[in-house]
């Protein structure tokens, strides 16, 4: 199983709007990347992602699982870009903020400190555990 990280506005979508979306959860939609469309593709069901508030707060807020792989997104006119979908999980007890993870020397080859303006990123295993740790989860 993969691990994830997906970023969103709070004030476009918030993790409070993915938690009120259930069980059903909700498409991921808008990547307009091609290295965040890679990443899309990678995507198996039952992979999950943090759920990174970005902008405002900076910070991972919760656990989301992929729930349907890559597929065509319809707002996207060129054809080019697609989505998944995602459910969540779980809230972290302590959200971690980018800060944090900047100051973790063994978080400083995470896509997150080094590529921070990619919306979709891989996480690798120890960071996953680390950041879970960080979260109290």
């Amino acid at each position: 199983m993969a691990h994830w990280l997906l970023k969103s506005e709070p004030n476009n979508w918030s993790w409070q709007q993915q938690v009120e979306a259930g069980e059903k959860g909700t498409f991921w939609n808008g990547v307009r990347n091609h290295s965040a469309k890679l990443n899309l593709m990678a995507m198996k069901v039952g992979d999950r992602a943090f759920f990174y508030h970005s902008n405002e707060g900076k910070e991972i807020v919760g656990i989301v699982t992929i729930i349907k792989p890559y597929y065509p997104d319809p707002s996207d006119k060129t054809g080019t870009f697609g989505m998944v979908d995602v459910r969540a999980e779980r809230a972290l007890k302590t959200p971690v903020g980018l800060t944090a993870i900047k100051a973790e020397p063994r978080l400083k080859d995470m896509v997150l400190v080094n590529n921070s303006r990619l919306s979709v990123q891989p996480v690798t295993d120890a960071e996953w555990k680390l950041i879970c740790k960080m979260g109290g989860v």
